[in-house]
């Protein structure tokens, strides 16, 4: 497991990731977005494939909604009520999570 605490641009991906309530989710460029772009959409994606197990990875998708890591994070994110639509894709428009911080 890998520590939850920290200050580094990996632990900010983590606390905001944290944030996103059950049922909504995040893009990886929205993540990025929130820290001023100082990481990018890829290294975003780099910090949750190294986060703690408190971190719900699974709700941070593609800006196309695609699930980047497939059939497993499809069925958490079934269990929490989101559903892709036909296309495989998370629908956006319904799930996507925009914190008070982003304005």
């Amino acid at each position: 497991m890998v520590s939850s605490r920290g200050t580094g641009p990996f632990a900010r991906v983590h606390h905001i990731v944290r944030s996103i309530p059950a049922g909504r989710v995040m893009t990886y460029g929205q993540i990025s977005e929130i820290l001023d772009r100082r990481i990018s959409a890829a290294a975003v994606g780099w910090a949750l494939r190294q986060c703690p197990d408190d971190v719900p990875w699974h709700r941070v998708v593609a800006s196309t909604g695609r699930c980047s890591v497939g059939e497993r994070q499809l069925a958490r994110l079934a269990r929490e009520g989101v559903h892709p639509r036909k296309n495989g894709c998370i629908d956006l428009d319904a799930h996507r999570h925009h914190p008070r911080s982003e304005g």
